[in-house]
């Protein structure tokens, strides 16, 4: 773990509690110079140098190709220690304007948005690991809404009881977004790599549960050139996301960072064209009122959903 921890430290992670990390988000930076907004701010309107992007939960039970998370690296936690989400939450926000000082000095600097980001509004829990796999995930979400803040939590969809006792419990995030980078199980074992026996089957059983989780729901689709963007497949991705109802989906190219780049090199990412035409064609398969609404060209990401009024959150979402 401390070699591991040594690496990622490198990379700007920062470590919280037992079980936890922090990194500044790259859209972060950029917003703090007003060199730009993360894709996220375009459609949903979340302000990218107020986002918090972290995770209470470092571990996965799966290892995707695409990742850009350190797979290959072990790491073990002590599960006997499990940290409380206000602890977790407060530590955060200190390690979050830790990493921020060093912006204060740069020339570039927007001071109205370096004082505002020192108090993040919007928490994206998809830094690393599955945050479902945290035993007090849903007691996280609460404690963060209480403080008005906004939740985006991205799970991988292997523990659909969680995501059910969520809804149960009115503890689901703001946004929810589920990955689906597969059509076949065939190819879902071969891209994650989980440990978990009856993956495919989980995963199918979240898709089922989507429609009556009462949040925004949204599925994302990265795109591997050669893997699983296929044309022939999207009729497969097509039912799959219909059994979901979604309110959204993200159609992005996978990018190489971090640690993918070891095991996927530059030539997989889909150029943003590519993504606007596949998203198209895939509009075209699923009817039932689908439709582009928005891109973001440097993130190579596209936006589907039914209608654009819904797509930024309101007060009332949180």
């Amino acid at each position: 773990m401390e070699i591991t921890k040594k690496i990622m430290e490198k990379q700007s992670y920062r470590f919280i509690g037992n079980h936890s990390a922090i990194k500044i988000c790259e859209w972060t930076k950029k917003s703090l110079i007003d060199k730009g907004e993360c894709y996220k701010s375009r459609f949903y309107g979340i302000k990218s140098h107020r986002c918090c992007q972290m995770s209470p939960w470092i571990l996965c039970n799966n290892k995707c190709v695409h990742c850009w998370r350190p797979i290959e690296l072990e790491i073990c936690l002590d599960s006997n220690k499990i940290n409380e989400p206000c602890e977790i939450i407060n530590q955060a926000l200190e390690k979050q304007r830790k990493l921020l000082i060093g912006f204060k000095g740069n020339p570039k600097i927007n001071i109205k948005k370096y004082k505002e980001a020192q108090e993040p509004m919007q928490f994206a829990i998809s830094l690393i690991g599955e945050p479902t796999l945290y035993p007090k995930i849903g007691k996280f979400i609460s404690e963060l809404r209480k403080k008005g803040k906004t939740t985006f939590v991205v799970t991988n969809g292997l523990q659909p009881e969680i995501l059910k006792k969520l809804g149960e419990n009115k503890q689901l995030p703001t946004q929810l977004y589920l990955s689906l980078n597969s059509h076949s199980k065939e190819l879902y074992e071969k891209w994650h790599k989980s440990n978990k026996k009856d993956a495919w089957k989980k995963f199918n059983e979240t898709l089922k549960l989507f429609p009556v989780l009462k949040t925004r729901k949204v599925i994302r689709m990265t795109l591997v050139k050669g893997l699983n963007d296929k044309n022939e497949h999207i009729k497969e991705y097509s039912k799959l996301i219909l059994k979901a109802h979604p309110n959204f989906l993200e159609i992005k190219s996978y990018m190489a960072i971090g640690f993918s780049r070891e095991r996927l090199g530059y030539d997989k990412m889909l150029s943003h064209n590519e993504i606007r035409e596949y998203s198209k064609k895939l509009v075209k398969e699923l009817k039932n009122n689908y439709k582009v609404l928005d891109e973001h060209k440097l993130s190579r990401v596209a936006l589907i959903g039914k209608d654009k009024k819904n797509m930024k959150i309101k007060k009332s979402e949180i």
